[in-house]
């Protein structure tokens, strides 16, 4: 048996290598030396799904997907996986796995042919109202919901993660059995390497501000930038929740350090809004494509019902002239503007507004949508609203999918808002804190830190939980799971895992090249079009001319969008890939 310190450097030392090698079931991709993305166009004639017979991992961390294959292999089931990988991403992912935000788990149970929503999404204090975002001339203030203890929501990871595992578990492994791996790696460190040295480069200053931060993630002042980051108190906190059960974080000294941390750095959260936290369980939200099921994340989430909504207004047009082409990707950025339009008025915590969901999705509506559409040119955002009519005038989140050999998938996505949430760690606890409150409508009209804009169905309030966009999805062939899937990527969740299920399906693309087909979104205002800048590399320069001839203002980034961790059952195989835009990334089977 090696010791864990050397899996821990086995497992880095094979993502930085620089080849290419697909050995027993694993993914491992070149990487660069430095932050912020790979360059997809390089690697699109390189990379292959990885082939596996009883099962696969995909996470945005080595580390954490060879723990959850380790589950596997002994028997576990792919909820028992997941419960593994998420607690392992709390430790070796810091920027976004957590257990100090929160997510959502769509899961697919292959022998009882039931699949179910698991809402562990942050919830807001009880003294949190209409009002508390706003400054003393009654107008949004950014910096109160971005940069303090007012923007905290009540944890749910540790809830949603303990959840799965009570309910749909095989029963093989406790729950101290499944955190034992992270206990091990917070308390003898991860490298400093790939993803963690970079993102810790590029988001020094959201921690270096808060002192209980910068003890863990700094030394002497600056931001660790190699050796092992060791997290004692995070240990510590997983040790108790492994003996003690998920109350041990949500009731006493655990709580109590955390909402003193979010009161002292201007919070209103107490132990009794931790204490009231519970995790949901949902129904998912239903599609269908092109003859596959369609299974995704509901409200509180916007992603699964938007997708269903795309999917139906494309189903309604022939797509085969290529994912690139330019009809195509007009077609598909036209559904998003009014998709998206739909989500700023009518999307917010069913448990407190009526989310109109049959109608949303129903084909009916698909249809008048697309009549809307003008195959010749771009209808402006300003002629757009939600119903259709027009007008008269006028990261950090993470995503990983397992699949298992009975058939039995999960797509998970969680999160803590920006890169690292607030960046306060709750002294004494090693936890980091989110900002997931910047997910409300502060005021209509007024957009979040991604852009999005929203209504009064997404006011903030006590209790309520913000709209998102994480839209973990499997779709089945036949009662059967044929893909797994979701994205990090704020308002541009939704479209990325649009065009992941769009490349698989319409375009028969496999899983890398579904996986690395350059993304494009649109959402609805600000109007125009944003694109990684390597679709002008991807594409001739005569068909990108064509798409700007619709009318469409592109406004182009430099970085990558996404990282869809997915699975594509395939005639040969289990077939995966981690999306390669990031460091530190793998698919591993068994």
């Amino acid at each position: 048996m090696k010791p864990p310190g050397f899996l821990i450097r086995r497992a880095l030392a094979l993502v930085s290598a620089a080849a290419v090698l697909f050995a027993a079931g694993t993914q491992v991709l070149p990487q660069p030396a430095s932050d912020p993305a790979t360059d997809i166009v390089k690697l699109a004639g390189t990379i292959r799904p990885v082939v596996a017979k009883n099962g696969m991992v995909t996470s945005q961390n080595a580390i954490a997907t060879r723990i959850g294959v380790e589950i596997l292999e002994k028997g576990g089931n792919a909820v028992d996986a997941a419960v593994a990988v998420g607690f392992a991403l709390a430790v070796t992912h810091p920027r976004a796995g957590n257990l100090g935000g929160g997510g959502f788990f769509v899961i697919w149970l292959a022998e009882k042919q039931q699949a179910v929503a698991l809402d562990f999404r942050e919830a807001a204090p009880a003294l949190i109202d209409a009002k508390s975002f706003l400054d003393e001339n009654g107008k949004p203030d950014m910096a109160k919901v971005q940069r303090t203890g007012l923007g905290v929501g009540v944890p749910g990871s540790v809830s949603g993660l303990a959840t799965a595992l009570e309910k749909y578990s095989s029963g093989k492994f406790t729950l101290a059995e499944l955190i034992a791996p992270a206990i091990k790696l917070a308390r003898e460190g991860v490298p400093v390497e790939s993803d963690l040295a970079a993102s810790l480069n590029r988001f020094q200053g959201t921690l270096l501000r808060w002192p209980s931060s910068a003890k863990i993630f700094a030394k002497d002042g600056k931001i660790l930038q190699s050796g092992l980051l060791v997290q004692g108190d995070l240990a510590n906190t997983l040790e108790t929740i492994a003996k003690n059960g998920p109350h041990a974080f949500y009731r006493g000294e655990i709580a109590s350090m955390i909402a003193r941390a979010v009161r002292e750095a201007g919070g209103v959260m107490t132990v009794e809004d931790l204490a009231k936290y519970k995790t949901e369980i949902l129904e998912v939200v239903r599609g269908s494509y092109r003859g596959y099921d369609v299974l995704s994340m509901p409200p509180p989430s916007s992603g699964g019902a938007l997708l269903v909504q795309l999917l139906n207004i494309l189903e309604g047009y022939e797509l085969k002239d290529g994912p690139n082409a330019p009809r195509t990707l007009h077609l598909m950025v036209e559904a998003m503007k009014r998709a998206y339009a739909d989500r700023a008025e009518f999307f917010g915590d069913p448990a407190f507004v009526n989310v109109p969901l049959d109608r949303l999705t129903s084909k009916e509506y698909a249809a008048r949508i697309r009549d809307s559409i003008k195959q010749g040119y771009a209808t402006p955002s300003s002629q757009i609203r939600a119903g259709v009519t027009p007008k008269k005038e006028g990261e950090n989140t993470t995503h990983f999918s397992i699949l298992d050999k009975d058939g039995n998938a999960v797509a998970a996505t969680v999160t803590l808002n920006l890169n690292f949430g607030l960046g306060l760690v709750a002294e004494g606890t090693g936890v980091l804190l989110n900002n997931e409150l910047d997910d409300f409508a502060l005021a209509p009209g007024v957009p979040n830190a991604f852009g999005l804009i929203g209504g009064a169905a997404n006011a903030p309030g006590p209790g309520k939980k913000p709209l998102s966009s994480m839209s973990p999805t499997i779709l089945l062939k036949d009662g059967k799971v044929f893909l797994v899937t979701g994205t990090p990527g704020g308002s541009t969740i939704i479209t990325t895992v649009l065009r992941v299920v769009s490349g698989v399906i319409d375009h028969k693309l496999d899983i890398a090249q579904a996986v690395l087909l350059p993304r494009i979104h649109h959402q609805w205002m600000p109007d125009e079009v944003r694109a990684e800048r390597v679709i002008e590399r991807v594409m001739p320069p005569e068909q990108w001319i064509a798409f700007e001839t619709y009318g469409h203002k592109v406004n182009f980034f430099n970085f990558n969008i996404g990282a869809a961790n997915s699975i594509l059952v395939t005639p040969e195989g289990i077939t995966g890939v981690s999306d390669p835009r990031y460091l530190g990334t793998l698919a591993a089977g068994h």
